[in-house]
């Protein structure tokens, strides 16, 4: 299993375009990934789950992949919360 931490930088927060951005990437993979906030853990594959959390500006977000492209899907989402300015 791989994960990650990382603090959200955008002034609103994980709404519906990032959360849609990050849900089409973590698609593309195999692996099961998670998204927690708040010990709340959702499926980063479904976008009414990553809604559901209504994360914010300043929140301090998890994610983490099991399975055979774990590393990879990791990296990659890591690449769109950066490149879109979501998260560091």
């Amino acid at each position: 299993m791989a994960e990650k931490q990382f603090k959200v930088i955008a002034d609103t927060g994980i709404h519906a375009r990032p959360a849609t951005l990050l849900v089409q990437t973590a698609s593309k993979f195999d692996s099961e990934i998670t998204l927690e906030y708040k010990g709340k853990k959702v499926n980063l594959k479904s976008i009414m789950g990553v809604m559901s959390l209504g994360i914010g500006q300043g929140a301090d977000i998890k994610i983490a992949a099991e399975g055979s492209d774990a590393e990879h899907a990791l990296s990659s989402l890591e690449e769109t919360l950066k490149k879109e300015s979501l998260a560091e």
